[in-house]
């Protein structure tokens, strides 16, 4: 089984619960992968403290000439979605920062004078952090295209055990991508204004995309803005409350996972475990050790 865990915005506690949820299934014997899938700014590492074992390189193919000039007809160009080439009067021009590695350029070229590189993006970094197998992906400065590096963590994703994959904040394609792994979602969320719009929007995504999605309700009195009656119009059950704690605020700062000093994170990780229990069988033992 894989959850994702995603929220509308960011800030909201993501990595928190999915960090401590890896962490207390590896607890009860379970075998569990934790995914850092926000590879723009991976930090589950800070708190679980992985041992890297190896680092895979990430590419993706973009066009290239074969030979200096063409004859500048331009097919490439006008048919290019992304705008990605730009035809001169002998040449054409590749901005490989745009190109989506379509092969379309590839196709058209009446001369045949493109060809496909590879690209370099990031890299896929994999160990483990005691008994919790550990993947993250870390885009290379620079680089705008999450989406292609979250993909290959993607593939690299075992059907063993329990998968938490940490997915990107927000709802674009990056975020997108790392639902779409997923066989269903926890949304973390939290009581504010800027917390109800962006539930809303991450909801939406989760339909769009067909998981199942459940509520995870985070800094319960910071804020005054009443979420049930967004759970309910949108039918995503809240699983677990965690209320607004120093102590949690305090270990995130440390870089200290923060389920030892803080009382209502404990409890608010028994009530999500508890939920997914009761749907998903693989997860039973580690409700019940």
């Amino acid at each position: 089984m894989k959850i994702a865990v995603a929220s509308g915005k960011g800030g909201t506690g993501k990595t928190l619960i999915a960090t401590h949820l890896a962490r207390a299934i590896a607890r009860a014997g379970e075998p569990v992968t934790y995914v850092d899938a926000d590879v723009e700014a991976p930090n589950g590492h800070l708190f679980l403290r992985p041992e890297i074992a190896e680092e895979r390189p990430v590419s993706v193919a973009v066009p290239a000439m074969v030979r200096p000039t063409c004859a500048g007809c331009g097919d490439c160009a006008r048919a290019c979605a992304f705008h990605a080439m730009l035809a001169a009067k002998d040449r054409v021009i590749v901005l490989p920062e745009l190109c989506h590695s379509c092969g379309l350029c590839l196709e058209i070229c009446p001369e045949r004078v493109l060809e496909e590189r590879p690209r370099r993006l990031g890299v896929v970094c994999e160990g483990r952090a005691g008994p919790i197998r550990f993947l993250s992906g870390v885009l290379d400065v620079g680089e705008a295209r999450a989406t292609p590096l979250i993909s290959a963590l993607a593939s690299s994703l075992s059907a063993e055990g329990t998968t938490i994959i940490d997915a990107p904040p927000g709802t674009s394609c990056p975020a997108m991508e790392a639902v779409r792994a997923a066989d269903l979602v926890v949304l973390v969320t939290e009581p504010t204004p800027f917390g109800l719009h962006d539930f809303e929007l991450a909801v939406q995504m989760c339909r769009a995309l067909g998981k199942r999605a459940y509520a995870v309700l985070n800094r319960v009195g910071l804020g005054q803005t009443p979420m049930d009656e967004a759970f309910a119009r949108h039918g995503t059950p809240l699983v677990a409350s965690i209320g607004f704690d120093a102590a949690i605020s305090a270990a995130s700062a440390e870089g200290r996972m923060a389920d030892e000093s803080s009382e209502t994170l404990k409890k608010g990780l028994l009530e999500l475990l508890l939920r997914l229990g009761e749907d998903w069988q693989s997860l039973s033992p580690a409700v019940n050790p």
